[in-house]
């Protein structure tokens, strides 16, 4: 091929001047066209009509463009979504002069800039405790190994419903590359059918177990729990991390635990039925966002926050799917991502397997969701998916 013409793609500043740097491009030159080479789409919802032409406008004005709703322009309709199409350097412009206009265009401006910096800096977390530290970095994907100590998890059958046989598998897996252990003591299979026990019961099964698991393990525990009653003993027992599969909208009480022990907290999305009025992953990332203000609020650090976008729970198979290939949007939230997929339904119904020949099916769901950019994975097989993450990271951690 003449030439020899191919793209490349870059999606972030240390790409775009690394591949400037490599053509031995002009250093000065390097960081005015690299925020030119960037281009990103950022969609919000519900701004006024006003608003939004306005917005177009100054984004015209600068080289970039806003797509509105028809009806937009004569304000026959109140309010619309926008798609804002730009460079980095466009952005840079626009943003400028919408930070000096009247109404709500400055904080249109703020969760603008929001975006952009969350989709641009990796969420760096590092978490310590008395005898653990836990580091969130780039291109060193966390591994969460599970430990469903009941008697009907959907994906073991209750394997290890004795405390030795706990024990035993809690060093399986941190010897085989688990960074935290979750413990669950309730099942909360996503598609129901589980049995609901009462946090008297929950409390029961786990605080012979923590005791024991606490005093051993090697890495920082977590428990899988929805129940502020069932967090708070935990925690007081030593646990390290909270894992809520209803992110802090079930019970009232558990971000005001999560905030009085000043652990991280995994907030998932969650619902009952599989019905949105809306785009999916926009309706995911407004959850989580009111996940995130409900821990604000009660006093929770963001730095302590862990988002899920709670895959198979209230969703099809085609809404699975479709948020596996869009995982990359929960980025702009700008917290850590954990992504549980091990052994579920939609893995099955693709390859039409049962639970315990899903490996391939988990390993695949892994390898994509750490090039999306998730950070932890909570997986059943640890020897396995530590691999995959190992062998995915070490990919991606090539810039050129």
């Amino acid at each position: 091929m003449a030439f020899n013409a191919h793209i490349i793609e870059i999606h972030n500043r240390k790409q775009a001047e690394i591949e400037l740097s490599k053509i031995i491009c002009d250093k000065t030159s390097i960081g005015i066209i690299s925020n030119k080479t960037i281009l990103k789409i950022i969609k919000m919802e519900k701004v006024s009509a006003k608003d939004a032409n306005y917005l177009k406008q100054t984004f015209l004005a600068n080289g970039g463009e806003v797509a509105v709703a028809k009806g937009t322009a004569e304000f026959s309709i109140q309010y619309t979504d926008v798609l804002i199409c730009a460079t980095l350097k466009q952005y840079m412009l626009a943003l400028a002069q919408l930070k000096i206009q009247p109404w709500g265009l400055p904080k249109i401006a703020e969760a603008i800039e929001s975006v952009l910096y969350n989709s641009e800096h990796f969420p760096k977390r590092q978490y310590s405790w008395d005898k653990h530290t836990l580091a969130i970095i780039p291109k060193r994907t966390l591994i969460m190994g599970i430990l469903n100590f009941t008697p009907d998890s959907f994906s073991d059958g209750g394997r290890y419903n004795t405390i030795d046989a706990a024990l035993r598998q809690v060093e399986e897996m941190i010897k085989d590359g688990a960074d935290i252990i979750d413990i669950g003591a309730e099942s909360t299979r996503p598609y129901g059918g589980a049995e609901k026990v009462s946090a008297e019961e929950e409390l029961n099964r786990l605080a012979p177990l923590l005791e024991k698991v606490i005093s051993i393990s090697e890495v920082p525990i977590s428990v899988d729990t929805y129940k502020a009653s069932v967090a708070s003993e935990a925690l007081n027992l030593g646990v390290h991390m909270i894992n809520d599969v209803w992110g802090l909208q079930w019970d009232a009480e558990m971000a005001k635990v999560a905030a009085q022990y000043d652990v991280p907290v995994v907030i998932m999305h969650n619902q009952e039925g599989t019905h949105y009025d809306h785009d999916i992953m926009s309706h995911i990332c407004e959850f989580l966002q009111t996940s995130i203000t409900i821990g604000l609020e009660a006093g929770i650090d963001f730095e302590r926050l862990i988002i899920d976008p709670g895959i198979g729970f209230g969703k099809t198979l085609e809404q699975n799917l479709i948020v596996m290939s869009r995982l990359g949007e929960l980025k702009s939230l700008g917290c850590p991502i954990l992504l549980g997929t091990s052994r579920k339904r939609f893995i099955g119904e693709v390859l039409n397997l049962p639970v315990k020949d899903r490996m391939e099916g988990t390993g695949a769901t892994v390898a994509v969701g750490i090039t999306k950019g998730i950070n932890i994975i909570r997986v059943h097989d640890v020897r396995a998916m530590a691999r995959i993450a190992k062998m995915t990271d070490m990919m991606m951690r090539s810039d050129g």
